[in-house]
């Protein structure tokens, strides 16, 4: 039996898709997961591949010294484990195995792109560290994922071909391809070592607050305009046609005409109003606060997530409510038609707030990214997939270095153009008393961002008066600082 070229650590829903993929583009691969239900749902799954001429074979061994035994040297393992110290443990279990400092190991999950960072450093002349954050859930690891890739730049070369042919694919417009055909890779090599998983967090972020913006829409003409279910799905499949398109449109107008095969009413209204979530849109908030960047439509996204788990708080207070909002709408193809223009204005608010997030945290930690090239790897697999990708990209393009993505033309005209219908939908759902936070925490970046003047001269002023922090004067350079003696009669300006 020829040597494998790649190994996966971990077989379950990821794992085996990927070991599954691979096999299907003609790599040889071995496979090991500690759970023997996991191995052998491996092998009955390969078993068909393993037979049709011009695949690669996907063998199944029950220890890690058989993995590395079976594998091509250097080496490669790929790990398919929980973020955490899973990962490191299983690295540890393989130095131990006989790993060699030529070998590559790659990180394949959600792990922190810090920890990526630290392990690096930690396991640096015991082998090759590399991860790849992976996008597109079961399904994109299984037909073609998004792939961002990182780490040490020698390992980079032995893994490209691999993941350059299992990743998703799109054609010359930036439209997603079939798994066979032939097209552009959504996956790239990004740098070093916790780059990868960055970027990916920062995707994650942006997903979240993709999804909570459907949701809001969904919860508007529901709640205010009084569509049914299979109504919004329809007007969302027409949506998707359109400027909107998107992998999270498309699923939302599935979900919306499903009918629930339990009690036939549509499914999404059996589904209990509490959305998990598993941390990555939190570190990408959290991050965003921690580097200074104004993020607040991914950071709304999460605390919506956080509010829909107080369903025994909203259900007792919405008992007490008196005030309650009822608006009625003559045209609600108008209010449809500002609904659109919002969500669309506020999708693009969402990104050039994610790629102004990943621009400062570049900028603090010395990486050179290219941002027309992450950009292009979102176009497919991943589930942030969309047409305004595409758009974005050449954005990049013909200016690498825009201050902010609403800044533009292309976007920046579209947005003058839809920005009424956006206020009006904002403001009808307040007149509705319908929750819409990121949609609304959208409109508030794009005015911030557009304003000459903002109140934070108050807020400095606050700042100097009760803690003596300090200001600059407009009637200056803005260099030097001052601070009012505010206690005195008369008050002094001090130089500080």
């Amino acid at each position: 039996m020829m040597p494998s070229q790649i190994s996966l650590v971990g077989l379950g829903v990821m794992g085996k898709s990927l070991a599954l993929n691979l096999v299907d583009h003609g790599f040889n691969v071995a496979g090991f997961d500690i759970d023997p239900h996991h191995r052998q749902a491996a092998r009955e799954a390969a078993l068909p591949l393993n037979q049709v001429s011009g695949k690669g074979q996907l063998t199944v061994v029950d220890s890690l010294s058989q993995l590395l035994a079976s594998l091509q040297t250097p080496r490669v393992i790929a790990l398919s484990v929980p973020a955490g110290e899973v990962v490191d443990r299983v690295i540890d279990e393989l130095l131990a195995a006989g790993l060699a400092p030529d070998d590559i190991v790659i990180d394949t999950g959600n792990s922190l792109w810090t920890d990526s960072e630290r392990r690096a450093r930690d396991y640096q002349g015991q082998l090759r560290f590399f991860n790849t954050a992976i996008s597109g859930g079961e399904v994109g690891a299984r037909t073609g994922p998004s792939l961002m890739a990182s780490g040490d730049a020698s390992a980079w070369a032995q893994v490209k071909p691999m993941w350059l042919a299992i990743a998703a694919k799109v054609d010359h417009a930036g439209q997603p391809v079939g798994q066979f055909e032939q097209g552009e890779p959504c996956a790239a090599y990004l740098g070093g070592a916790g780059v990868g998983h960055y970027v990916k967090m920062v995707h994650n972020g942006i997903e979240y607050a993709d999804m909570q913006l459907i949701a809001e829409a969904y919860h508007f003409m529901s709640q205010a305009l009084g569509l049914s279910a299979v109504e919004i799905g329809q007007c969302f499949a027409r949506w998707n046609q359109g400027p909107l398109n998107s992998y999270l449109m498309a699923i939302s107008a599935e979900i919306l005409q499903t009918p629930d095969p339990i009690t036939g009413k549509p499914f999404v209204e059996v589904v209990l109003d509490k959305a998990g979530q598993k941390g990555t849109g939190m570190w990408t908030a959290v991050n965003a606060l921690q580097t200074g960047v104004a993020a607040p439509t991914i950071a709304q996204a999460v605390f919506a997530r956080a509010q829909s788990g107080l369903k025994a708080v909203r259900v007792a207070a919405a008992k007490t409510r008196t005030n309650s909002a009822s608006v009625a709408y003559d045209d609600i193809d108008t209010q449809l038609e500002n609904l659109h223009d919002a969500l669309y204005c506020a999708k693009l608010s969402v990104y050039a707030q994610g790629f102004d997030l990943i621009n400062t945290t570049a900028q603090q930690q010395g990486w050179t990214l290219d941002f027309a090239q992450i950009a292009k790897i979102w176009r497919a697999g991943c589930i942030i997939r969309a047409q305004c990708l595409s758009e974005i990209a050449s954005a990049y393009q013909q200016t690498p270095d825009v201050a902010n993505l609403l800044l533009v033309a292309p976007f920046a005209e579209a947005v003058s153009r839809q920005a009424p219908g956006w206020r009006a939908t904002v403001a009808s759902a307040a007149q509705a008393a319908v929750p819409i936070p990121a949609m609304a925490a959208s409109l508030s970046y794009f005015d911030a961002l557009h304003s000459e003047v903002l109140p934070a001269n108050l807020l400095q002023a606050q700042r100097d008066y009760f803690g003596a922090h300090g200001y600059a004067r407009v009637d200056d350079d803005g260099s030097r600082q001052y601070h009012l003696t505010w206690s005195e009669q008369p008050k002094r300006q001090q130089t500080r």
